[in-house]
């Protein structure tokens, strides 16, 4: 997907709330770290339906391990779909436990899928019967997870799916050649009767404090125009001023109101956008619970990413993909809690650090820095130590000390004042972090 990360941030008052658009966003800067989790319906399916497993190449649109689609990808018929929901009930769910997972990670947010393109939502809703009431759960599954954000000190997302619905016959549906669309009319009826008003529920039910929309490149340009990007965004400032809102509202066009961009699945900008960003992505193939997916990236790797988009100024949105009965499955837990590890010792160079604009990446791994009293403090994320000695891009300033962050051994500086070695203490095997004070220029 390519999201449309041109525009420069502007930081100017909302129309609609009169609150700075960069004073809104800014514990989003300062965050960079989430937790994304793909959870619904199709989780009851871990991937397999009818003898089928995705992906299936053998089907036109089904070589795909995404297993949140696995009803268009496999074709599954819309009545034997729906009909999950008659099943749909979590006796393991603990959102307290996935909360307190988040926090250990070091996660400051998590992003609940509230409702995906299946349609079905994970509350009960007023405006549709496809939702958690018709199912054995008799639970306010959202307002436990936002009691539990708010015990653990984490802030509180909903993806919501606005653009495709695959079961209101106004949705938008995949957008693939085969594959018939709504009349504009026909798309209005399900943005006046469903998106929006479901909307309104979760601001005033749950009061999040961001809201995660989903279109990517110009697909959804003839559903979500500009003037339907407006009335949600008018919606939200005039309910929740507070809540951000990300630029896949309108990904074609996402305009100068949106808070914050969303790159594409699991991509990584090698540059600073210019405004707050964050990169969805995922821990194996999968976003939602695939039990054939085996292909979980290390704990060393993912730890690298987030360092990575912190050192050009995004976030990471990191994912996790419970099972039907609420558990998350144990990959999941080591790889949280392994990156919770990390940052217990390393978050002041991932938390409020910034990138350093200007300042080429060193093939060594990546920088990050803040200032304090006056000197200009520089973290140096080494994924390489190469031959041992490492030295600092010509744009900085010469380093007057520096310390291994973790274990605060002193680094030795070469005369040079831009070179160090490899400190003799045991070293992180993924990212260490060097903390560097630089000479004022």
């Amino acid at each position: 997907m390519k999201q449309n990360d041109s525009q420069a941030y502007d930081v100017q008052l909302d129309a609609q709330s009169g609150t700075p658009a960069c004073s809104r966003s800014r514990w989003f800067q300062e965050a960079r770290f989430g937790m994304f989790v793909h959870w619904g319906l199709y989780s009851e399916l871990g991937g397999s339906w009818g003898g089928r497993t995705m992906p299936d190449p053998s089907l036109p649109n089904g070589n795909s391990w995404y297993s949140e689609w696995i009803q268009m990808r496999l074709e599954v018929p819309a009545d034997e779909y729906q009909a999950l929901a008659k099943t749909f009930n979590p006796i393991k769910l603990d959102m307290d436990q996935w909360v307190r997972e988040a926090a250990l990670a070091g996660a400051r947010y998590i992003v609940l899928t509230s409702k995906h393109h299946d349609g079905f939502a994970l509350w009960d809703s007023d405006v549709s019967d496809f939702d958690l009431s018709v199912t054995p759960c008799k639970r306010d599954i959202l307002g436990e997870l936002a009691t539990a954000c708010r015990r653990h000190g984490v802030r509180l997302g909903f993806y919501y799916s606005h653009w495709q619905d695959w079961e209101h016959p106004g949705g938008a549906m995949p957008p693939w050649p085969e594959m018939g669309q709504p009349t504009d009319d026909e798309f209005e009826a399900y943005w006046q009767q469903k998106s929006l008003p479901q909307v309104r529920e979760l601001l005033e039910r749950y009061e999040p404090d961001m809201l995660w929309f989903d279109t990517w490149g110009n697909t959804a340009e003839g559903q979500i125009t500009p003037p339907r990007r407006d009335e949600m965004i008018d919606l939200i400032r005039g309910l929740r001023p507070s809540c951000l809102i990300n630029g896949r509202l309108c990904a074609h066009d996402p305009g100068d109101r949106v808070d914050y961009l969303s790159a594409g699945d699991n991509q990584h900008p090698e540059r600073n956008l210019g405004r707050p960003w964050q990169t969805p992505a995922t821990m194996n193939h999968t976003w939602a619970w695939h039990a054939r997916d085996f292909n979980w990236k290390s704990s060393g790797k993912l730890i690298q990413l987030l360092a990575a988009n912190a050192s050009y100024g995004g976030n990471y949105l990191l994912n996790i993909g419970p099972r039907a009965d609420g558990t998350i499955p144990a990959p999941s837990i080591r790889r949280l809690r392994e990156i919770g590890a990390w940052l217990a010792v390393h978050g002041e160079a991932i938390y409020g650090a910034t990138p350093l604009d200007g300042v080429p990446k060193p093939d060594w791994g990546y920088l990050t820095g803040r200032g304090e009293n006056g000197r200009q403090i520089v973290y140096a994320h080494v994924v390489d130590w190469q031959n041992g000695t490492l030295s600092l891009p010509a744009e900085l300033c010469p380093i007057a000390h520096g310390s291994v962050l973790e274990t605060g051994e002193t680094l030795v500086v070469l005369d040079d004042q831009r070179s160090f070695r490899r400190p003799e203490g045991g070293l992180h095997p993924a990212v260490a972090v060097m903390e560097l004070t630089l000479h004022g220029c």
